[in-house]
């Protein structure tokens, strides 16, 4: 059987771990606390010892493909990026919720939804708490909810707990917590391979992931790194200044908004220095597992687009509609909006997947060696 000492070597030192957090939150919630997370979001042994070699933590990794197939079942997964069953472009009808997002406030009014209509507990979600640095949250209140809204630029010190490898995501390490308050119906807001470790947990009928009802998934081109070098060049390559930066926003380009109310854009590949190395690898551009997915490529600014994969996603959607948390985007504007808005993911989904396969077939080529 294999264990967290065989992901070290498979997963770890080629450098393909997503730091998605799935193995230690697992093992630090219900094994024996072999495990844990680093300040720079990679998962270590805390205590080899008490390691009890379950292998639980080597299966429900997104990287290892030991549990794809029953994955796929279980969310129905097809062709060509997992199933889609409703597709719209909506955003918060609450103006104040709109005001601090970056992509019109659709997690958020969508969160804001189920907790009023009391169908969660709490939400798994990331808020900001410094300069490019997110810090993951057990938001358990409807202010904890509404604080977590939007991508903004801080720029506090708050980042000086954390090391100078700030991301864009975060990790969801907040499942111990959820446990000991006793939260059995929570939303859990997450980028891809956090979405597919959850579900693996649940194929496995893993506790605690029987108290996760919602999954969220977030478009994700990548987990970008903002170092020192890095705020650097992109302050370069984008011509301002971050102390005139009041706000970002990742899409299909890197948005940048000025005090001055400009907007300044980044290609997403002149920030390819940026990108964890991992995630050159990575295949999935849409969050194929969740029960929603939801980003701001193929929407206009202020609207997001969103994806309904599961019935329970669908329903969650509907009943949000219906009592006009969420507003959706008039047809008579665009009868074309949806459908416009789906070729764009496919277009950036299949984009990723091409350029992960062709990056992974790399892996296997061996330098050659000569003689002299």
């Amino acid at each position: 059987m294999k264990t967290f000492f065989n992901l070290v070597q498979e997963v770890q030192k080629p450098g393909l771990c997503y730091r998605c957090g799935g193995c230690a939150i697992f093992c630090t919630a219900i094994n024996y606390g072999a495990l844990e997370i680093d300040k720079t979001g990679k998962p270590v042994y805390q205590d080899v010892e008490k390691c009890i070699e379950c292998g639980l933590c080597y299966s429900i990794c997104p990287e290892i493909n030991d549990l794809d197939e029953e994955t796929k079942r279980k969310a129905a997964w097809s062709e060509p990026m997992g199933r889609v069953i409703e597709t719209t472009v909506v955003r918060a009808s609450d103006a104040g919720v709109r005001k601090r997002a970056t992509d019109g406030g659709a997690v958020t009014g969508l969160l804001l939804h189920l907790f009023d209509r009391n169908r969660i507990d709490g939400a798994i979600v990331t808020r900001s708490v410094g300069r490019f640095q997110h810090k993951p949250f057990l938001a358990s209140t409807r202010e904890e909810i509404l604080e977590s809204t939007g991508l903004f630029f801080d720029t506090s010190d708050g980042m000086k707990q954390f090391s100078d490898q700030y991301m864009t995501f975060s990790t969801i390490e907040k499942f111990d917590p959820m446990i000991k308050k006793g939260l059995k119906r929570v939303a859990l807001v997450g980028t891809p391979c956090q979405i597919k470790s959850l579900r693996k947990m649940q194929v496995l009928n893993l506790i605690p992931s029987d108290s996760i009802k919602f999954c969220f998934g977030l478009f994700c081109s990548g987990n970008f790194i903002f170092g020192i070098k890095e705020q650097k060049k992109l302050a370069d390559i984008a011509g301002i200044s971050w102390d005139d930066v009041i706000k970002i926003n990742l899409k299909d380009k890197l948005m940048i908004t000025l005090r001055s109310g400009d907007i300044k854009t980044v290609e997403l590949e002149q920030m390819e220095f940026m990108k964890r190395y991992a995630c050159h690898y990575c295949s999935d551009y849409s969050a194929e597992f969740a029960d929603i997915s939801f980003g701001g490529i193929g929407a206009k600014m202020g609207w997001t687009t969103i994806i309904a994969r599961t019935p329970l996603g669908r329903a969650a959607l509907a009943d949000s509609r219906s009592l006009k948390s969420l507003e959706q985007f008039n047809v008579e504007d665009d009868p074309e909006f949806a459908t416009r808005a789906l070729q764009e993911v496919r277009k950036a989904s299949s984009a990723k997947k091409k350029k992960a396969r062709y990056r992974r077939r790399s892996l296997h080529v061996k330098p050659v060696q000569l003689k002299v």
